[in-house]
């Protein structure tokens, strides 16, 4: 049986409102696919100019060798600024992309609604906004829908087909087969808070802060560990210089408004601050980095050099709780020319076991509480990797009790498995750790209660800000009981609510349901 075709007119007219970069990107994206596109923007000549730089566009994707002179001129034949709304009557599709105002984008949609017939689909490229209340002010809600686009839209796959309260399913499958058609990688979810993305990525720029906060590491340092030990493509701190500190501000601040003031996506102090000083990051020249013309690149902290031990016990973890995370650790210490021991390991040790060094000193992965308070011993935390192997950095933790010489002994470790090496401060859950952790437990809770299937959840976090692994994925790698007690234990230390686990999580655990996407 033939699958019924529900995109829209591969030949009919896309409309698109607001004609800034976004709006650009959208109608690059259309006018490639085979439509005619009508642009237009309540500010005189700002649609020709639109115009004429996706002429641009265009003409460098041809130089490039990405398009072909005749594929770019039938395009520009399609291409059509218009003065009024009344130029948009016979779209197929009309896409807004205005400021993210509210009573903005529900009095164009409303004016819309009396140029376009009533077959047109109507969607809003908001990012933060509820796409129910836009539709709410509307004759008939249920065509409009949200069609959540990712900067720069020509480039980036990602496209968030949300559906409000009040969205009819057959407009959501025509809006989510025409993007599959434009050769996107649409996405189905609910109308809520931050959609997919905005939503579970927010510990990422968080905790990356919470750690700068309390001085726990420098932000290059933060960055530096995250990537070559985390395996993210950017750390947040330059990310977040990217996107421009007022933006990633300001949809923390919406979602954590939406949200009734949760207290998992509290905004950061120091990143108003640095909004309050006029520092957006890239595009001012300066955030948490500086981008003035021979300013110098920031450095994370690394340690220098150190003796490896050429001896190392290794106590293996609980019956029953596995080798843990960095269960490959003991083989890449062996490969390294160090000798070895395996012994049982003794009571309040930590349950995937540590590794003793020649002093005693424990060096064990990160439980989520302090090196400190956490362990009857001195103890070393060292931090999540995304691969132990791959890894090029290693972050520890050392408990005050530790001396200077296993420190150094650690780091030699380390080290000698050709891993650079941050030592931060005594901090619970160090970096990569807690930030994985609540990635995890918020892709689960979002699943839990269906903003989104696993399958599209995981798509959307790779696709969407690039994340080496879908967080669902990830989870289920570590284990719900692993992520569920490194939560526990943070949720110990700062006791506001902030870290306590999704139940859907801890119901996962209890069951001993390891898998997060089952």
């Amino acid at each position: 049986m033939t699958a019924i075709d529900r995109r829209i007119d591969p030949a009919g007219t896309v409309a698109v409102v607001g004609t800034g970069t976004m709006g650009q990107g959208i109608a690059q994206v259309a006018l490639v696919a085979g439509h005619p596109v009508r642009l237009y923007d309540a500010a005189p000549g700002r649609a020709a100019q639109a115009a004429d730089a996706i002429a641009a566009r265009l003409e460098r994707l041809v130089d490039k060798g990405r398009l072909a002179p005749a594929a770019r001129d039938a395009a520009l034949g399609r291409l059509t600024p218009v003065a009024g709304l009344a130029g948009l009557a016979d779209a197929e599709l009309a896409i807004e992309a205005i400021l993210e105002d509210l009573g903005a984008k529900q009095q164009l949609f409303t004016a819309l609604e009396s140029v376009v017939s009533d077959g047109c689909l109507l969607a809003t490229n908001t990012s933060s906004l509820s796409v129910t209340a836009v539709a709410g002010a509307l004759r008939c809600p249920g065509r409009l829908l949200g069609l959540h686009f990712f900067n720069p839209a020509p480039l980036l796959p990602l496209v968030e087909v949300v559906r409000g309260f009040a969205t009819d399913q057959a407009a959501a499958d025509r809006a989510y087969e025409t993007v599959a058609a434009w050769g996107k990688t649409p996405v189905r979810c609910a109308d809520t808070p931050g959609f997919i993305v905005n939503r579970i990525a927010r510990p990422f720029y968080a905790e990356a802060l919470r750690v700068h906060e309390e001085g726990a590491a420098d932000p290059a340092t933060v960055d530096a560990v995250l990537r070559e030990c985390g395996g993210f493509a950017m750390g947040p701190f330059e990310l977040t210089d990217l996107i421009g500190q007022d933006v990633n501000e300001a949809v923390t601040r919406s979602v954590w408004g939406a949200m009734f003031h949760d207290p998992k996506f509290t905004p950061s102090l120091a990143q108003r601050w640095l909004v309050d000083a006029g520092l957006y990051g890239r595009k001012a020249g300066r955030g948490w980095y500086d981008y003035a013309e021979g300013a110098p690149s920031p450095k994370p902290h690394t340690a220098e050099p150190c003796r490896a031990p050429s001896m190392v016990a290794v106590h293996m973890g609980r019956p029953g709780s596995g080798s843990g995370p960095a269960g490959e650790l003991p083989r890449l210490i062996e490969e390294a020319g160090i000798t070895v021991t395996r012994e049982d390991p003794g009571a309040g040790a930590p349950p995937g076991g540590f590794i003793a060094l020649p002093d005693g000193t424990r060096l064990a992965l990160t439980d989520g509480s302090s090196a400190t308070v956490g362990s009857p011993v001195p103890c070393i935390w060292f931090d999540l990797a995304l691969d132990y192997r791959t890894a090029t950095r290693m972050a520890l933790a050392p408990g005050e009790t530790v001396s200077p010489e296993a420190v150094r002994a650690a780091t030699g470790l380390f080290q000698a498995l050709g891993k650079k090496v941050s030592v931060i401060q005594d901090v619970p859950g160090m970096i990569v750790a807690r930030t994985v952790a609540m990635l995890a437990d918020f892709a689960m809770d979002a699943a839990a209660r269906q903003v989104a299937s696993p399958e599209d959840i995981d798509t959307a976090m790779r696709l969407g800000v690039n994340y080496p692994l879908g967080p669902l994925r990830w989870g289920s790698e570590l284990g719900a009981r692993w992520v569920r007690d490194i939560l526990l234990n943070l949720h110990q230390a700062y006791p506001t609510g902030r870290y306590a686990p999704s139940q859907s999580l801890m119901r996962r655990a209890a069951a001993k349901e390891e898998q997060f996407s089952s």
